[in-house]
């Protein structure tokens, strides 16, 4: 039986996305949360985005999906936490062991 997504008739189809971003410039991650993820990257990427302009380029680590944005912005303070960048970087520790001095940004 294919894999079929099941959703609510009034949570229609738009994702919300919990991101980590990688600066090159200073090798810290940066966390967020959005509902257009390439828009956003975009954003930070562009120098667009206040917090993060001078800390550019960066690279997109990791990113999950969620059906409502509470979710995404509760991961995103979940990820910021002290528990929770020891998850990411568990999650992420094959690409972390091939890179140097990454710590997480606290807001």
């Amino acid at each position: 039986m294919p894999f079929q997504l099941l959703l609510d008739k009034d949570q229609g189809a738009t994702m919300y996305y919990t991101y980590v971003l990688l600066s090159d410039a200073d090798r810290r991650f940066y966390t967020g949360a959005t509902s257009d993820l390439h828009k956003r990257i975009a954003e930070h990427t562009e120098g667009h985005v206040r917090s993060t302009a001078y800390r550019r380029p960066f690279r997109l680590v990791y990113y999950e999906a969620c059906l409502s944005p509470e979710d995404a912005y509760r991961r995103e303070r979940y990820l910021k936490t002290g528990k929770g960048g020891r998850y990411l970087k568990q999650r992420i520790a094959g690409w972390l062991s091939r890179t140097q001095g990454d710590k997480l940004e606290r807001h």
